[in-house]
């Protein structure tokens, strides 16, 4: 057998076998960013208020902007806004610290029975725990503007799951590749920043002439960004045959990336 496997059970098995291992990371990874801090964990909610706040003053009191299809309201552009920014914030996190995982955490490269394959999880972890307090600030934000939230709103981390198999998937790719390629790290840098404009965050897609909406959803993060709005703001199901389908790409996504980095994690010690 292998000392590295890479079939897609074994995705399942070393995130089962791994978890107390990833809990424990993941809980200092959280901590970590505000270590040191006055206020400590408590900046994670004072962040997200205060950029609530400005994007509400922005686009409510300077912009006047309004959102196609809604009620017309500026408070409703800045929560419409900020649910797509929950989506791209995620995402640009975790693919953004993805190429120096490993070259980051060069003493886990040298011990030969640390499970290196959980560091994108960790990662997902931290950015996923940041991002659901954000969440929070925005349901308060949501309940004194218009009230209770729909029903809707416990869907949002099924709709997620296939955006989280897709970012996994990139991380394990890109943290590999990265310790090959020190220039990953710039390029995907730029990559997360033009996504951000070619995603429906601060736009809707019927915005676009109707030629290019096609090619939005080349875009992995085009339909996480809808769909979210869709159960959060909006109090709408998702397009089951449209998540399945991406479900779909996040599983092949994930399998290539985890079957990528097995295959060459072998190399990681050589080069570091």
């Amino acid at each position: 057998m292998s000392d590295t496997p890479a079939s897609p059970r074994e995705i399942a098995a070393s995130l089962w076998r791994n978890r107390t291992l990833i809990a424990m990371l993941t809980r200092r990874d959280a901590l970590g960013r505000y270590r040191g801090s006055a206020l400590g964990i408590a900046w994670s909610f004072f962040n997200p208020l205060l950029m609530l706040t400005v994007y509400t003053f922005v686009f409510s009191g300077v912009f006047k902007a309004r959102w196609s299809g809604g009620v017309g309201s500026t408070s409703e552009y800045t929560l419409v806004l900020f649910a797509g920014l929950l989506v791209f914030t995620l995402f640009a996190e975790c693919l953004n610290r993805a190429p120096s995982l490993i070259l980051g955490n060069v003493n886990y490269v040298k011990k030969v029975a640390f499970p290196l394959e959980i560091l994108p999880w960790v990662a997902f972890g931290a950015a996923l725990f940041h991002m659901i307090v954000t969440l929070c600030v925005w349901l308060l934000f949501y309940v004194v503007i218009f009230g209770a939230p729909h029903a809707t709103v416990v869907l949002v981390p099924v709709v997620l799951a296939p955006l989280a198999l897709t970012i996994v998937g990139l991380m394990w790719f890109l943290a590999a590749l990265g310790v090959f390629l020190r220039d990953v790290g710039q390029i995907v840098g730029i990559g997360t920043t033009a996504l951000m404009f070619l995603s429906p965050i601060f736009y809707p897609r019927e915005a676009l002439p109707e030629n290019l909406r096609p090619f939005l959803y080349f875009n992995p993060l085009t339909l996480a960004v809808e769909q979210v709005r869709d159960v959060l703001m909006w109090g709408r199901m998702p397009d089951w045959s449209a998540f399945g389908l991406f479900m779909t790409c996040g599983l092949v996504i994930a399998c290539g990336g985890f079957a990528f980095f097995q295959k060459t994690r072998k190399g990681f010690a050589d080069v570091l």
